[in-house]
């Protein structure tokens, strides 16, 4: 497993991401009808707790790996990588012990005096093995993703899926006559297991590489670790404002429930009904709207190393290409999900979830949802030209703001939990336009192609105007039921919007040639743009 190119690496992260983001949508299905809304409140409510752990563990060391594997791989240097991986692997152990009891200690007060459901407390105690665990994979991950060897991690995600999806349904229903925070926390072990399942492949991997002649890890380990200290300090320096940014997120979605739940009790919404409404936001139409996310959590993994090397040799055309590349495939990717949220919300939120209801949120987020799939490019770039504390800051201001808008706006009886929906929307716009205003002032001469986003809003237009009508037609003059008309015409309406975008030369020949294996098979097919 050599090797691939920033495009190849992408697409292969994107195929993986797309698989597991269909298999995590089985997922969420069934958590959705074992566990209703009630009990997908009280499994988001836990899960912003150990994302918050997990990063203060992982002390933003994956980028960080990422990046200096990428420019010691420039540069020749394997002792360099060797030691990167020791004192990453040393951090991250002591990290992982020190979170994992603190949670367990803490999880009584947290589910009692910070959620405001004690229910909460078996989901969080059910999830907190995890943390050694994620903290071990990112590590190997960002070995192999600083070689620009994506399919180790590609995989990976695959397999956790897998195995969660086998196990939520059997741990869920075995502990839901037992209330529904015990089905929860049996959710939650599922996400364990499968997080395990990976781990254990990613060590094999690892373990047979072709690398693995060039170092052992347990060779000399202590004596790397001994001479570690300048690489500790390029780690703490890529890795504490990664961590600051993830931190700050983290803190945001951990607090983002508690300030909504006060702030809706402060509205006169009682506390089931907050959970279930918060359900309904977070767990049902945030999901959705983020659906594109895997591509952009691609682009992002695949841009670190592929502009740190670029800034290691001094290419600075390349990383203008790169960051060019990377922001237009995720405006064509998110663009027609955001036609899909937007337009078919009803039958989407119906058809999955069996709950009409949240179609609602799901309209009110997908149009400013669309820039949150160019932050985590733009947010790589930035960690990859060394702008980590500037991503950070960024991240700080839109966080802020959140918050505030959240109790401001969550808190009038008017509003109540579409505030909070708005205050979301808010910090998306915010912190991608900060990004994307820090990019263009460290990189003279970036713009965006306006030209670009003109044809992709055209290729929209179509799109949406042929799915509305396909749609009414499929039920009104076939009879189709819900399912099948709506199967039938996001097919139509894609399909639609791919011919519009090769119409409007948005999508040629050049780009299918990237495609690993199939690209120089159809690539004859197509025009060049």
């Amino acid at each position: 497993m050599g090797k691939q190119s920033f495009i190849q690496g992408a697409i292969i992260l994107i195929l993986a991401g797309f698989v597991t983001k269909l298999l995590g949508f089985v997922n969420r299905i069934v958590m959705a009808r074992i566990l209703g809304p009630e009990g997908v409140g009280l499994y988001m409510m836990a899960v912003p707790i150990l994302i918050l752990v997990i990063t203060l563990t992982r002390l933003g060391l994956p980028v960080a790996i990422s990046k200096l594997v990428a420019e010691a791989e420039a540069q020749g240097d394997r002792l360099r990588i060797k030691r990167i991986l020791v004192v990453s692997l040393a951090i991250t152990a002591i990290l992982s012990v020190i979170f994992t009891v603190l949670t367990i200690l803490g999880a009584k007060m947290i589910s009692s005096w910070f959620l405001t459901d004690e229910r909460a407390y078996w989901p969080l105690i059910a999830i907190t093995p995890i943390i050694p665990i994620v903290a071990i994979s990112s590590v190997i991950k960002g070995y192999f993703q600083g070689r620009q060897n994506m399919r180790p991690s590609a995989y990976a995600q695959v397999i956790e899926q897998v195995v969660r999806i086998s196990l939520v349904v059997l741990l869920s229903t075995m502990l839901l006559p037992y209330g529904l925070e015990f089905a929860a926390a049996g959710a939650m072990i599922s996400v364990v297991i499968g997080e395990a399942a990976a781990l254990i492949y990613l060590l094999t991997t690892f373990k047979y590489s072709k690398r693995k002649k060039e170092f052992r890890i347990r060779t000399g380990f202590f004596a790397q670790l001994q001479k570690g200290k300048e690489t500790l300090q390029d780690l703490l320096r890529i890795g504490l404002p990664a961590t600051g940014s993830g931190l700050i997120g983290s803190l945001s979605w951990t607090f983002e429930p508690i300030l909504v739940a006060q702030s809706l009790a402060i509205a006169g919404v009682a506390t089931s009904v907050a959970t279930a409404q918060y359900g309904l936001l977070s767990g049902y139409a945030i999901p959705l709207v983020m659906l594109p996310m895997f591509i952009t959590y691609s682009l992002s993994v695949s841009l670190v190393p592929a502009i740190s090397e670029a800034r290691a040799r001094h290419n600075y055309a390349l990383i203008h290409r790169r960051l060019y590349q990377a922001l237009r495939i995720a405006l064509i990717c998110g663009a027609p999900s955001t036609v899909i949220m937007f337009f078919f919300a009803g039958p989407l939120t119906t058809v999955i979830y069996d709950t009409p209801e949240a179609a609602k949120f799901l309209q009110l987020l997908a149009p400013f949802f669309l820039l949150l799939y160019f932050q985590g490019p733009l947010q790589a770039a930035l960690q990859g030209l060394d702008l980590a504390k500037t991503a950070m800051m960024n991240t700080l201001y839109g966080a802020m703001i959140k918050m505030i808008a959240i109790v401001f706006l969550a808190s009038r009886p008017s509003l109540g939990i579409y505030g909070a929906a708005l205050a979301i929307n808010i910090n998306v716009c915010l912190v991608t336009l900060l990004h994307f205003f820090s990019i263009v002032k460290v990189m003279k001469g970036f713009s965006i192609h306006v030209q670009d986003i003109v044809k992709t809003g055209l290729a929209m237009a179509m799109m949406a105007a042929g799915g509305v009508y396909g749609f009414d037609w499929l039920q009104r003059e076939l009879g189709l039921s819900l399912l099948w008309a709506l199967v039938l015409t996001l097919l139509f309406a894609g399909w639609l919007y791919f011919l519009s975008l090769i119409a409007l030369k948005m999508v040629g020949r050049q780009d299918m040639e990237r495609i690993p294996i199939i690209g120089k098979h159809i690539a004859p097919i197509f025009p060049r743009r």
